[in-house]
């Protein structure tokens, strides 16, 4: 049977949503590596809508996770209450500050944030089955709330990052851009991606080595 891949994406763009480039290179590794993949998202509104241009908030307009996120695959995307672990051998969660905005509430609440509750669900059982959960860039920031273990995780270099992780109960490990951090006992895995990259040839070791990892983890079931 054809290893298949979850992967959840939550809006377009990367200061409001998810980061294209990131969820373009995670796509095409996948294909690249002959896996299938399908998309899921939440179907809420967005936080709030930021103009690209210039980085600031669009306060008069509003828009929908579920339908930003359509614009960025060919393939439909799913709800993410469609969402069922048992039909996938891993699930990858590209970054962007959707995850601070649509998958938790870190943009209000910091520290003391708390994970969408219908993806906390779904990330349990795929870590009940031992099945690989990956996470790049600001989607780190979910793990110390996902999991009762200190998971390590990586941010990059921030020190800033690394002690948002520490005060959530966390452990954080420095990383370059092409590295990524592996916690085998958990399945977790994470890189920087955008948050330390200059270039896409640069995010794209990481991004590459974090999808190669998760589909050697399908590989070896506990």
């Amino acid at each position: 049977m054809k290893k298949r891949v979850a992967v959840v994406i939550s809006g377009c763009g990367w200061l409001d949503g998810t980061d294209v480039q990131e969820l373009t290179m995670v796509l095409l590794r996948l294909d690249q590596l002959g896996l299938e993949w399908s998309c899921f998202a939440p179907d809420v509104a967005q936080h709030h809508v930021i103009d690209h241009t210039s980085g600031e908030p669009m306060n008069s307009e509003g828009r929908h996770a579920m339908v930003e996120s359509c614009r960025m695959v060919h393939e439909r995307i799913y709800p993410l209450e469609k969402l069922q672990a048992g039909e996938f051998g891993a699930i990858i969660i590209p970054g962007g500050h959707g995850a601070i905005n649509q998958l938790s509430d870190f943009a209000v609440s910091g520290s003391s944030m708390q994970v969408l509750e219908q993806l906390v669900d779904q990330l349990h059982e795929f870590h009940d089955a031992h099945k690989p959960i990956a996470l790049i860039g600001m989607a780190a920031l979910l793990v110390p709330r996902l999991f009762e273990q200190a998971i390590p995780v990586t941010l990059g270099q921030s020190a800033a990052l690394s002690g948002t992780i520490s005060a959530m109960g966390g452990l954080h490990k420095s990383a370059g851009v092409g590295d990524i951090v592996v916690d085998i006992e958990h399945r977790v895995l994470t890189t920087p991606g955008w948050l330390m990259g200059k270039r896409p040839s640069d995010v794209a070791q990481g991004l590459f080595k974090l999808v190669d990892r998760v589909n050697t983890l399908m590989e070896q079931p506990r």
